[in-house]
């Protein structure tokens, strides 16, 4: 049966990794799993090419935590590690009208942008503005809405704008139910969006946009027959229909995990700023 999960975790088994990946584990507030791979030999069997996978699981991003400073900071940490200097361009992908598919848009929009400030005046004689890292954010819809693929779209701005990296954010999916809407997926390998789904379109990487691509995604679905066969243990006819499910409070998910995502991507694009300034931004 089709696995239809974008989370690198979930495509190997601990207990029998090919030589070329390699895994690790750390985390406070998550717990984070860094997956390696040296090579491109795991591409055609699981999809999962060179690069690294960091998953950070915890729990369900719909619900406030105690530890949610030390989670934003968790994520900026492990994002920060992925990224060059330089300017970096945000880009929020999926469709801001279906819930289960608009995390990207929703983070984008939380987003600090910077670039145009670099040519406003300083405050107070300090160079505030100026130091800032230049970020521009953009969420372009769905091709279904626009007639566009949106690969082309961020291609055709990142021309113009010439970033150093292009981080893109999208909702995902999963096979672990467990994993819905609790974990963080971070990958320098760029993504497809809609393949957790099989509605791949054009991908975002470093060999299609000739910059580095860093993916950052929460899993908002899982498919039915995914669900059937954890809870039964019995193969499903690949023949009946099937359907994506996402969680009931999946409207509260989206706001909340899409507002830790931009706290991350804040902290770990504006190093200077603390937690608390950028708070102030929502």
């Amino acid at each position: 049966m089709e696995i239809r999960t974008d989370l690198a975790l979930e495509s190997f088994s601990a207990d029998s990794l090919p030589e070329s990946v390699h895994l690790r584990s750390r985390g406070r507030a998550f717990s984070i799993t860094e997956i390696t791979i040296d090579d491109d030999s795991c591409l055609d069997s699981i999809g999962k090419g060179k690069g690294r996978y960091i998953t950070l699981e915890g729990s369900s991003l719909s619900r406030f935590s105690d530890d949610y400073k030390l989670m934003a900071q968790e994520l900026s940490q492990e994002l920060s590690a992925l990224l060059p200097d330089g300017e970096v361009l945000v880009v929020g992908l999926g469709n801001n009208d279906i819930t289960p598919d608009a995390i990207g848009p929703q983070t984008a929009a939380k987003v600090l942008a910077t670039r145009h400030l670099s040519d406003e005046p300083d405050i107070g004689g300090e160079h505030f503005l100026t130091s800032l890292r230049r970020v521009s954010a953009f969420a372009g819809g769905v091709m279904g809405q626009t007639g566009i693929e949106t690969a082309e779209v961020v291609r055709a701005i990142a021309s113009e704008l010439r970033p150093a990296a292009i981080i893109a954010v999208d909702a995902l999916a999963c096979t672990d139910i467990s994993r819905l809407g609790t974990t963080i997926q971070i990958t320098d390998t760029g993504i497809s969006p809609g393949s957790g789904v099989s509605n791949e379109r054009k991908e975002l990487s470093e060999k299609v946009m000739g910059m580095p691509v860093i993916a950052v995604g929460v899993p908002t679905v899982v498919d039915m027959h995914t669900i059937v066969r954890s809870l039964t243990g019995k193969s499903i006819n690949v023949e009946l229909p099937n359907m994506m499910v996402t969680p009931r409070d999946i409207d509260r998910l989206t706001e909340r995990a899409s507002q830790l995502l931009a706290f991350g991507i804040n902290l770990a694009l504006q190093p200077t700023l603390s937690f608390e300034d950028v708070r102030g931004l929502f």
